[in-house]
C-alpha cells in the first residue's frame, strides 16, 4: 500500500459546540448509534500499528470530529510514543488536527507546535456573522474564545488555516469575511459550501446555500484574491488554490474535486471505519480497524460500491465545457441520488456562472505564481 491516510473521530460527535449548521450532527442522528463516546487507547494503537506496518512513502494521522480535542492531551501523547514505537522504517508522519478552538490553551498550543500539527481553525469571519452560527449548548457565540485559540497559535508557532462554513450569511458578505481574515493576518483560507443533512433535498433552512448564493460568493470572493494577486498580496484559498494546478496540468488534492470518490480510511471513535468524512452511516461501514487489516477493509463490498457509484457522469457534464475543471464536483453535493446513481450538482448552475466570470483571470493568476 502507498501513502496512507486516516481521518479519525477520537470523540466520535461529542462536541462543545452547538453550530446550527452541523452536518455531522445529522449524520451522527441518522445511525442507530449516535456516539461512539471516546476511543480507547487499543483502538489508536491498532491504527497506528497497521498503518505503520503497510505506508509507503509517508502516514498521515488527522483528527476530526465532533471536537476531537475532547479525547484530551494525554490521547495525543499517546499518539506520538505509539507513533515512535511503531515506526521502525522511519517513514514519513504528518500530523492534522480540525478544531473549534474552545479547549486550546498553552499546553495545547506547545504540544501541537512541538509534534508539527497543520491544525485547521473553524472561524466563519467577524464575530457578528462567526456567532450567529456557530453557538455552545448554552446558545452563547464561540467568536472571542476562537481568536484567542488563534493567538496562542500564533505565540507558539502553531501553522494554522482557517476553515470557514460558507452558509446564506456568509455568502452575502463573503468580501466582508475575506477582509476580515486578511485584517488579522489570516492567509491560509478554506471556504467550505455549507450542506443540508444528508438524504433531504437542498435549499430547506435559513442557512442554507443557495446556488444563486454560491454564484455570487465565489465572485466575489474571486474578486478580492485576484487583485490581491495583481499587488503581489498573495492569499491562500484552497479551491482556488487547487483550480490553478489543475490549469497547470497537476492532479487536484482536494478529493472533492477529482470526480470520483477514492475510498479512503474514516475511523470513528469504537474502530469502525468508513469510506468518507460526509458518509459515516451504517449504509457505509465498511468494518472494523481492530479486527481487519487495511488492505481487506480497501477492498470491502462498502468501499468498492461507494467509489463504483460516484464514476457515473451525468449526461450534461460530458457535454459542459467545464467538465475539466468542475468533474462534476462533489459526491456530496449530487445527493440525493436518482435510480442508485449521483444527479446532477447542486450547485452546477454556480460553476458555470463562477467558471465564465473568472477563467481568464484563474490562467493568468496560475501563469504569474507558477512563474514565481
Amino acid at each position: 500500500m502507498n501513502a496512507v491516510s486516516f481521518l479519525i473521530k477520537p470523540a466520535s460527535s461529542l462536541c462543545n459546540l452547538r453550530c446550527r449548521y452541523c452536518f455531522y450532527h445529522s449524520i451522527a442522528e441518522s445511525r442507530l448509534v449516535s456516539s461512539y463516546g471516546l476511543m480507547k487507547d487499543e483502538t489508536l494503537e491498532s491504527i497506528v500499528k497497521k498503518g505503520l506496518e503497510c505506508a509507503q512513502g509517508s502516514c498521515t494521522f488527522a483528527f476530526q470530529g465532533g471536537e476531537p480535542t475532547l479525547a484530551g492531551l494525554d490521547f495525543y501523547r499517546n499518539l506520538i510514543h505509539l507513533v515512535s514505537k511503531y515506526n521502525a522504517r522511519k517513514i514519513k508522519i504528518n500530523y492534522a488536527l480540525q478544531t473549534n478552538g474552545m479547549a486550546i490553551d498553552n499546553r495545547w498550543a506547545d504540544f501541537l507546535s512541538s509534534n508539527g500539527f497543520l491544525v485547521g481553525v473553524s472561524l466563519d469571519g467577524p464575530k457578528e456573522i462567526h456567532d450567529e452560527m456557530r453557538v455552545d449548548h448554552g446558545f452563547k457565540g464561540s467568536f472571542n474564545r476562537v481568536m484567542r485559540a488563534a493567538g496562542l497559535f500564533n505565540r507558539h508557532g502553531v501553522d494554522y488555516n482557517i476553515l470557514c462554513v460558507v452558509n446564506s450569511n456568509v455568502a452575502r458578505h463573503v468580501k466582508k469575511v475575506y477582509n476580515f481574515f486578511k485584517k488579522n493576518g489570516f492567509r491560509y483560507l478554506q471556504f467550505i459550501p455549507c450542506l443540508d443533512p444528508l438524504g433531504q433535498a437542498p435549499g430547506a433552512y435559513a442557512h442554507s446555500l443557495t446556488p444563486r448564493r454560491y454564484a455570487d460568493s465565489l465572485k466575489g470572493l474571486f474578486d478580492e484574491w485576484y487583485n490581491d494577486i495583481l499587488k503581489g498580496d498573495m492569499v491562500s484559498i484552497r479551491y482556488f488554490d487547487n483550480l490553478m494546478g489543475m490549469i497547470l496540468g497537476y492532479p487536484p488534492e482536494s478529493c472533492g474535486m477529482s470526480g470520483v470518490c477514492s475510498s479512503y480510511f474514516t475511523i470513528e471513535a469504537d474502530g469502525g471505519v468508513y469510506p468518507c468524512d460526509f458518509y459515516v452511516t451504517d449504509e457505509w461501514y465498511m468494518g472494523n480497524i481492530n479486527e481487519m487489516d487495511l488492505e481487506s477493509l480497501k477492498l470491502s463490498e462498502a468501499a468498492n460500491r461507494f467509489s463504483m457509484v460516484s464514476r457515473h457522469i451525468d449526461p450534461m457534464c460530458r457535454e459542459c465545457r467545464w467538465f475539466n475543471l468542475c468533474r462534476g464536483g462533489c459526491r456530496r453535493d449530487r445527493e440525493p441520488f436518482i435510480d442508485g446513481v449521483p444527479g446532477l450538482n447542486y450547485f452546477c448552475s454556480s460553476f458555470k456562472e463562477f467558471f465564465e466570470y473568472s477563467a481568464n483571470r484563474l490562467a493568468s493568476a496560475a501563469r504569474l505564481i507558477s512563474g514565481n
